[in-house]
């Protein structure tokens, strides 16, 4: 999935039945795969408008948000 993700966020246009295919070959259903393009739709625009609009994230934030993930993950 991870593949797929980085192809279709590098080079979308090349994407084609044969990598989705390969998804489901590796036991992912359509539903996950809609899931997983969803979040990685919504990761890209963040990014771009964090690009856009110069955002600088301090270090002491980063440290911060990686121990909370890494003890909750991104459960609520």
């Amino acid at each position: 999935m991870l593949g797929y993700l980085e192809k279709l966020t590098l080079h979308p246009d090349d994407i084609g039945p044969d990598d989705v295919a390969l998804l489901y070959g590796a036991g992912l259903s359509q539903q996950a795969i809609n899931e997983a393009m969803y979040v990685c739709f919504l990761f890209n625009v963040i990014d771009r408008i964090a690009d856009a609009l110069n955002f600088n994230v301090p270090a002491s934030f980063e440290s911060k948000s990686a121990r909370m993930l890494l003890k909750r993950g991104y459960k609520i």
